[in-house]
């Protein structure tokens, strides 16, 4: 049995804002299916779930350096399934009602990681590996590394670093290193944390962890590149030895058409029949024409650059001239909801604009969709194309990515493919596959045959957590 600790600033069900609180709840709970002893830490926020939050048992608390600060850090315990969960209470950090964003982040998550660090020897509880995640705790690898492993307690510790988005690198102002770590300059001189005149946490959790992983084989060579490094190719490429892409799953309980609880008619893969039901449901409580036989075009996304929103911006217009209706699921850049709002208004037999947040909309949406449309510019992994998969909904999506990982173009000639892609991020290139699309969609024997495939996908979280075993194997089996 390993023990492994799993370090986030999230995890579902406690709370969560993305992707990596999903991954911080599912890949616990099935390592822990394998016999493994695997607890996770995330700070306890103020809006942690109420329910969770009840149940949570004080375990003690103890005093934790912030560069010249003594702090307060009390930690707690709760259980969800076979994972043990720690939360680091400090109210002066942590009690606030967002969870990032902060003038003093930097400051708040080097609490968190030197908490973190403090608390397994407090709790004596020695992890096999340390798996950290994102900016918030890129610092661990380097406070063991620094600080640590010379003490017997620490001794052969490994660290994985896992990187969810390199978007977001944790740079802050490098007076830090003194103020709230205690060294000196040394780390930022010699390059390991120095980032144009800033400290990265991002780029100490590289530097310094045994293993760095991302969240899809491709993204991992993607982020190589300077289209796609956020300037951190060079120093990926540099310790390219270590880097490994393992594709995120998804739980195939919370999305399952056959018995989810919040779509209008549960179906399977034989029975599509129902699938159709779905869609004349919502278009009805959509105002739009119900109609079984038309075209639906589904978005669920944020509304930003990233999600290839320009693209479809540009293309909607031609789109919509054919017999085809567009919903759409969203928040974001105001540009964009505008834009959708006003597509609304504009052809309201065949758009809704629903500019919002609603886990029940999109569950519904994945259901009635016959087309899924995922254009991004970059994708560490996606869920929604693996979610639209799931329910049958055939995800057209640019070849990036997890998007590239996990979709394979239908080809006419040999049967094969579980949707439809393109490789260049171009408008011309989307409004092309959505019309070849479309044209195949009206041979509905081929079609359906291509909605059985897609759903027959395997993308639950079983084989990402063997390629995980292994990498931690790995990482032990070189210590001993």
């Amino acid at each position: 049995m390993k023990k492994i600790l799993f370090v986030a600033s999230e995890a579902d069900p406690f709370i969560k804002t993305g992707g990596l609180g999903d991954v911080a709840y599912a890949l616990p709970q099935e390592l822990a299916k394998l016999g493994e002893d695997v607890r996770v830490v995330i700070p306890k926020y103020k809006n942690i779930s109420k329910k969770y939050s009840e149940e949570l048992t004080f375990l003690k608390n103890f005093g934790t350096w912030v560069g010249w600060r003594n702090q307060y850090c009390g930690v707690f315990e709760g259980k969800v399934g076979n994972v043990t969960y720690y939360l680091i209470d400090n109210e002066y950090y942590f009690k606030r009602d967002g969870l990032y964003g902060y003038y003093d982040d930097g400051e708040r998550f080097a609490f968190f990681n030197r908490a973190v660090m403090e608390m397994i020897k407090e709790l004596d509880w020695k992890p096999d590996v340390i798996h950290c995640n994102d900016w918030q705790t890129g610092m661990i690898p380097v406070l063991y590394e620094l600080q640590y492993k010379n003490d017997p307690f620490y001794s052969d510790i490994k660290t994985v670093y896992s990187i969810h988005n390199l978007l977001f690198q944790g740079v802050f102002d490098p007076k830090i290193l003194g103020e709230l770590f205690g060294w000196d300059e040394q780390q930022f001189n010699n390059g390991s944390l120095e980032f144009y005149g800033g400290v990265s946490f991002m780029k100490g959790g590289i530097s310094y962890a045994h293993k760095v992983t991302t969240v899809s084989p491709t993204y991992a060579e993607e982020i190589k590149t300077p289209m796609y490094g956020e300037k951190l190719d060079g120093l990926l490429r540099s310790n390219s030895y270590k880097v490994m892409g393992i594709l995120n799953g998804i739980d195939y309980t919370l999305n399952n058409p056959a018995t989810d609880k919040l779509i209008y008619k549960r179906y399977t893969v034989d029975t599509l029949k129902d699938k159709k039901i779905n869609k004349t449901k919502l278009q009805k409580d959509l105002g739009l024409p119900v109609d079984g036989k038309i075209p639906v075009l589904g978005i669920v996304s944020r509304l930003t650059p990233q999600k290839g929103m320009d693209l479809l911006v540009s293309i909607l217009d031609r789109v919509l001239q054919e017999d085809v209706q567009l919903v759409i699921l969203g928040t974001g850049d105001y540009g964009y909801e505008e834009h959708f709002k006003n597509l609304q208004s504009r052809y309201p037999n065949k758009v809704s604009a629903n500019i919002c947040f609603s886990n029940e909309l999109a569950h519904k949406i994945y259901a009635a969709s016959d087309i899924f449309l995922m254009p991004s510019l970059f994708e560490p992994c996606g869920l929604g194309q693996l979610i639209a998969l799931r329910y049958g909904a055939l995800p057209l999506v640019r070849e990036t990515g997890g998007l590239k990982d996990t979709i394979t173009p239908y080809n006419q000639y040999t049967g094969e493919g579980n949707g439809f892609s393109f490789a260049n991020y171009n408008a011309y290139e989307l409004e092309t596959v959505i019309n070849i699309a479309l044209d195949f969609y009206k041979n509905k024997r081929a079609w359906n045959k291509l909605v059985r495939t897609a759903m027959k996908c395997d993308f639950s979280w079983n084989r990402s957590t063997e390629l995980y075993e292994g990498l931690y194997d790995e990482l032990i089996d070189i210590t001993e």
